[in-house]
């Protein structure tokens, strides 16, 4: 991974380097396809960072446990490396959203508690409770988790999901009665352990909407009550995501969920991660793949969205909307050569354009490192999120799997500590 970007933006962990390693550390490189050489193209994923983020936010909530979420093939990071990374720093859950993502951590060797729970009815409820994945409950899965649990004469760990407002799946407050009576039941027969309740804040990255996030946590906090009364007294209750952890110290409670903050992204459209002394761990890079003379006038790229004003040099870099890189893209930054320069034209399926501006046949040519965003160029996420019309969480998840995730460790051995919270 070239760092040789403008001076202004050094690398975050460069400066104080560990004694005894070497400037690039370790690496692995995970994607459908060994290579050999050089990558063409890259998701660059700094360990060191991911360690980083994951013992800052533990310094947020303590003595509330973390959960670090590494489903989405964490964030489109690497859910292996990096799940032992967080555990590495202090993480005590894992936050899948499928079972299926937490059973290929599980046959991969890694034994820390984890949470899946978005479910269909093809779900392996009965190889998540042989391999001990705690399972997210909304009221429906209660009768098949059960039926498994049953049949393996073993216990399902369970956390019951109340719905405070985000509409999507967990139990109706006017459901949440039956939804925990039958959980009380399902418990007292030994089919199923209550290890947790658990909800979703909607709008916590807002924060002008500080009301609605007040009402969210007012009805989690009955909805605890009311399991109580039921005789369901869970382990852990859990409703802060990452937006909460930083701003809402009042819904870390037993356990917070991190996802976007151990990646070194800022969940709020007005604060930079380095507010909350985040590292963004991932850059994606590549080289110019072909750098040309053209006229002054010339249309770049499907439906001549961009002419050049003037002749000029353009070079084309082989990313494009197949590779994750949006379409809808305008005028994004990208830096070659410790230069910004800005996407000319449409995004394609492989590939998009930069005007360089200049006729000098020296700048930005074939081969020159290209640095999409990044910590070393200073480009973040965020800034090709606003260019694309999305969100920073989207555009790092949707880089393809044509992109092979090449995982560094800038710092072995730093950022590593004991739990916060425990694990039940």
């Amino acid at each position: 991974m070239s760092t040789d970007f403008l001076p202004e933006h050094r690398h975050p962990f460069r400066d104080h380097p560990r004694p005894g390693s070497g400037p690039t550390g370790t690496s692995s490189t995970t994607g459908p396809l060994k290579r050999n050489g050089p990558a063409e193209r890259a998701a660059v994923v700094d360990l060191a960072a991911i360690r980083h983020n994951v013992a800052t936010l533990r310094s947020w909530v303590q003595p509330a446990a973390l959960m670090a979420v590494v489903k989405a093939d964490a964030y489109g990071h690497g859910a292996l490396p990096v799940a032992r990374a967080a555990l590495d720093a202090g993480a005590t859950w894992l936050g899948l959203a499928h079972v299926t993502e937490a059973l290929e951590l599980r046959e991969a060797g890694v034994f820390a508690p984890m949470l899946a729970w978005l479910h269909t009815t093809g779900t392996p409820f009965g190889r998540a409770v042989e391999e001990n994945i705690d399972l997210g409950v909304s009221g429906w899965e209660l009768e098949p988790i059960a039926e498994a649990a049953q049949r393996l004469e073993r216990p399902a760990r369970v956390h019951l999901k109340i719905d405070t407002g985000l509409g999507r799946n967990g139990a109706t407050i006017e459901d949440w009665p039956a939804v925990v009576a039958r959980a009380a039941e399902l418990q007292e027969s030994g089919l199923i352990r209550v290890v947790g309740i658990f909800s979703h804040l909607a709008v916590a990255d807002e924060e002008d909407r500080e009301a609605e996030t007040d009402e969210q946590l007012e009805l989690f906090h009955q909805a605890v009550e009311t399991a109580r009364a039921a005789g369901v007294d869970p382990d852990v209750r859990h409703i802060a995501n990452t937006p909460g952890i930083l701003h809402r110290p009042d819904s870390h409670l037993d356990l917070v969920r991190a996802g976007l903050g151990i990646y070194g992204l800022t969940p709020f459209s007005d604060r930079p991660a380095a507010d909350f002394d985040l590292i963004p761990a991932m850059t994606v890079t590549t080289t110019v793949a072909q750098n040309k003379a053209v006229p002054a006038g010339q249309g770049i790229s499907y439906g001549y969205r961009y002419r050049t004003a003037a002749a000029t040099r353009l070079a084309l870099i082989p990313l494009g909307y197949a590779d994750g890189i949006p379409r809808p893209t305008i005028a994004a930054p990208v830096a070659i050569g410790g230069q910004r320069y800005e996407v000319a034209g449409r995004i394609a399926m492989d590939q998009f354009v930069v005007d360089l501006k200049t006729d000098d046949a020296t700048v930005a040519p074939v081969g020159a490192t290209v640095e999409v965003f990044g910590p070393a160029s200073g480009i973040s996420a965020d800034e090709w999120a606003a260019a694309a019309g999305t969100i920073n969480y989207e555009l790092v998840t949707r880089i393809g799997a044509r992109v092979p995730r090449i995982h560094v460790d800038s710092q072995p051995g730093e950022n590593v500590g004991a739990p916060t919270g425990e694990s039940r």
